[in-house]
């Protein structure tokens, strides 16, 4: 997913609508996996990822329709 936002990103019209994009994604990982990311980090243990990209992507991807 981080390799086609930075593909897509970089043939935005405008810089940015690329910056709005990234902006969203940084946000957006602040939730669920996000945060399951860093208190398995701190806790030193593997991961519990919930998150499918089948279905759980954010709706700011305009790729995504």
């Amino acid at each position: 997913m981080t390799r086609q936002m930075m593909y897509r990103n970089s043939a935005q019209p405008h810089p940015m609508e690329a910056h709005r994009i990234d902006s969203l994604a940084m946000y957006y990982t602040s939730f669920a996996d996000g945060q399951e990311g860093v208190r398995a980090f701190l806790e030193k243990r593997d991961t519990e990822f919930t998150g499918r990209t089948s279905s759980d992507m954010p709706p700011f991807y305009p790729w995504q329709e």
